[in-house]
């Protein structure tokens, strides 16, 4: 089923990544993707490009201090679009701190669900604002380096960047 989410503007920008392409809602922040290579990037937004929007401003912003530093740190208002249990999963990924990894299974268990793994695993993948909302930061249960939406070179690259994974 597909939603239909009320973006008001959206904007790109280049990073070491790739292009960041960002969305928001009168709410808040409702989408940041890599605007290539990335599974789940829209092809287009029915919003306005705004360049001078405050909230996608902010985003670059966190996002230039992240790239420079390392550190993630994201208090802007975000409008995430989901079933009840998505946003019950991207709620959970706000609270990996970061340097830190978590098992999808880890994830379910801390959601209550340790029998829902595959679904959690799913939410994850779905997640609409990546980076802010550190899907990035889910591995397998072995440690592995299992699926990012991004690709898994970015992962790697993310990882790094906070310190989890050697340089």
């Amino acid at each position: 089923m597909a939603v239909n989410i009320p973006y008001t503007a959206q904007r790109l920008w280049p990073s070491p990544l790739g292009t960041i392409w960002a969305a928001r809602t009168d709410a808040g922040l409702a989408g940041l993707w890599f605007a290539e290579g990335q599974k789940d990037t829209p092809e287009a937004l029915d919003a306005p490009l705004r360049d001078d929007d405050p909230l996608l401003q902010a985003v670059e912003a966190i996002l230039a201090d992240y790239w420079r530093n390392g550190t993630l740190r994201c208090d802007l208002p975000l409008d995430l679009h989901g079933t009840a249990f998505q946003r019950e999963v991207w709620r959970a990924l706000l609270k990996v701190p970061q340097g830190h990894t978590l098992s999808y299974r880890s994830l379910a268990e801390r959601i209550g669900r340790p029998q829902a793994v595959r679904a959690v695993g799913a939410a994850v993948g779905r997640n609409p604002v990546s980076i802010l909302v550190p899907c990035h930061r889910i591995v397998g249960s072995d440690g592995r380096l299992t699926g990012y939406a991004g690709g898994l070179e970015r992962k790697v690259a993310l990882l790094r960047l906070e310190r989890v994974l050697a340089a």
